[in-house]
């Protein structure tokens, strides 16, 4: 058989899912997102263009970064309609949350260096609570963990 003609064969979902190393409803959760695209055949049976593979790679790539899928979607909708995003491409999208990491790596490095301290939810009733929230003051500053959402600003 010619190898041309096997590169151009569209994938099953299957064989997707198994050369990417996630699960079937993977794939239709990420196709039900506008993330991936897929075709149906005759049988009404999804297919994929081989350039899905690279498309769910950089997905899991990102993801194992904790960019969010709704992130990833934003900056995959900016190439042009290209199926498979290159090198070029990568380093593009890359570039762009690499700022974003590194606000959320100091943000968790903060909220580890406070953790056993007081988050500042207002909840008056712990006494070993090394900040006491005398007369709910901290519902001046606003609701929930207050404390630990203004770490990310110090």
């Amino acid at each position: 058989m010619d190898n041309k003609l096997v590169r151009e064969d569209p994938l099953t979902v299957g064989s997707v899912a198994k050369r990417c190393g996630v699960k079937v409803s993977t794939l239709h959760f990420y196709e039900s997102k506008g993330l991936i695209k897929s075709t149906r055949n005759i049988g009404n049976q999804r297919r994929y263009n081989r350039q899905v593979l690279r498309r769910v790679s950089l997905i899991k790539a990102a993801q194992k970064m904790g960019i969010t899928l709704s992130e990833i979607k934003e900056k995959l909708d900016t190439l042009n309609g290209k199926t498979a995003p290159n090198q070029e491409d990568w380093q593009r999208l890359s570039m762009h949350w690499k700022d974003s990491l590194n606000e959320r790596i100091q943000s968790m490095q903060k909220l580890r260096d406070y953790l056993s301290g007081c988050i500042g939810c207002g909840c008056l009733s712990m006494d070993a609570c090394p900040l006491y929230n005398e007369n709910d003051k901290l519902a001046t500053i606003g609701n929930g963990a207050v404390l630990i959402d203004n770490l990310a600003v110090k």
